[in-house]
């Protein structure tokens, strides 16, 4: 089946996930937990142990693109009680009723379609419904050495808000509500994805 869907990320689609990404504890464990996943060889199994106590104690964490039945790009989010390196920023804490943008990546072949905003957008759609007003992120100024943190202009290209400055890493958040100004601007990207054909029912905006 071809065109396009977006599903929740589960233990079955992980693989589909750039294997850099798969191994990347970053922002599931602590610094020092982090490193020794690392240097023990076993990051992919703490990134599935991660994934498997969060679908089950909160629920959905994460959401794949798929273009084709291709990956896409995918998102991970989560409270920031699940995201132990968010503690370690200086722009810290998320806000209590928010939920923590922790990745949004686009992969090469797709970027510049319009992706990012609607992988965006259907995170603010699925937190709406469960409780929470906005998305928070910790953004990158400048180069940074660790690809985890999203760049702060791209954030900002999203419709993120600063609301924490800092010069290397300030802390962003989107309204969840802001978003349903996006309909046209999602429905036309889809549009465009879709090249003009039907759009997918569960892709439909607010």
């Amino acid at each position: 089946m071809g065109g396009r869907r977006i599903v929740p990320l589960t233990l079955d689609n992980l693989a589909d996930l750039p294997s850099t990404c798969r191994s990347c504890v970053f922002w599931e464990l602590d610094p020092v937990s982090g490193r020794a996943a690392v240097e023990s060889g076993k990051p992919e199994l703490e990134k599935e142990g991660w994934i498997s106590a969060v679908l089950l104690e909160w629920g959905s964490c994460g959401r794949v693109v798929y273009v084709d039945d291709r990956p896409a790009g995918f998102v991970l989010y989560a409270p920031p009680a699940y995201v132990p390196r968010s503690q370690s920023f200086p722009t810290s804490p998320v806000a209590s009723d928010a939920v923590q943008l922790m990745v949004s990546r686009v992969l090469p072949g797709f970027q510049r379609q319009g992706i990012g905003r609607v992988l965006v957008q259907t995170v603010a759609k699925d937190l709406m419904g469960r409780g929470f007003r906005a998305i928070e992120a910790f953004g990158a100024v400048g180069r940074q050495p660790v690809s985890c943190v999203l760049p702060a202009e791209h954030l900002l290209a999203v419709g993120f808000k600063t609301v924490r400055p800092h010069h290397r890493y300030p802390r962003l958040r989107l309204e969840a509500r802001n978003t349903l100004s996006w309909r046209g601007d999602v429905e036309g990207a889809l549009e465009r994805l879709l090249g003009g054909g039907r759009k997918e029912p569960a892709l439909r905006p607010f």
